[in-house]
């Protein structure tokens, strides 16, 4: 409730605007701080509690502790929910921000890629899947070696061809052509998924990212209608 107006419900986005950034003023430290606007984040499900933790690992008394920071996001990209905040915030906060795609990458998944080769576990392959279907904005050389590793897992072909999918078309994408055509014919497929024949037209013709040769694309897609 609003405490202006005691009878009227605030939504959830409403929520989290007016009090998440509250809670790193508690008198707790900072790890504690962060588990609790973790917490809000379940309850809240809202983009903007991912934000105001931004926020307070840029402020002047950042940054927050680095394992609890990476371990609140790896357990929601691991949960059995939805993910969507969480994904949101990796790709437009901490992946399209060169300064930090790199360490932000690697802490949710390049780390971690061989385990997920290793046991195959639903919590880890959940974990993957989303990473790599919003890590289109990380560079190239940052996410290849895990994108080269998750392609012998067939239970990720499906994110491999998201994350190269966005890797051309996001604003900030970023990939090798030649690199990543070779992943792409590595890839079992069927053959009518959308968008993958267009795919393999630009990479073919060496184009890196729709943006920079808007009529690519579309010249692909007529090629392969």
């Amino acid at each position: 409730m609003s405490d202006e107006k005691p009878d009227t419900l605030l939504t959830a986005n409403q929520v989290a605007h007016s009090w998440v950034g509250d809670v790193f003023a508690e008198d707790l430290n900072a790890a504690d701080q962060m588990r609790l606007a973790f917490g809000l984040l379940d309850l809240l499900d809202e983009y903007w509690v991912t934000c105001e933790i931004r926020f307070a690992n840029d402020d002047a008394e950042g940054p927050l502790p680095a394992d609890v920071l990476w371990d609140g996001y790896r357990r929601r990209l691991e949960a059995d929910r939805g993910a969507d905040a969480v994904t949101y915030s990796l790709w437009v906060d901490w992946f399209e921000d060169h300064a930090t795609s790199a360490t932000a990458f690697a802490e949710v998944l390049g780390n971690d890629i061989d385990r997920v080769l290793a046991e195959q576990s639903e919590v880890l392959l959940r974990r993957a899947r989303r990473v790599l279907e919003c890590s289109g904005p990380v560079r190239w050389t940052v996410k290849e070696p895990a994108y080269g590793l998750a392609v012998r897992l067939p239970a990720l072909h499906s994110a491999v061809f998201r994350g190269l999918l966005t890797s051309f078309h996001d604003v900030y994408g970023d990939l090798d052509p030649t690199a990543a055509l070779r992943l792409l014919d590595q890839l079992d497929l069927p053959a009518n998924t959308q968008h993958l024949a267009a795919l393999r037209h630009v990479l073919v013709a060496g184009h890196t990212n729709h943006y920079r040769g808007p009529a690519a694309w579309d010249d692909a897609v007529r090629s392969c209608s």
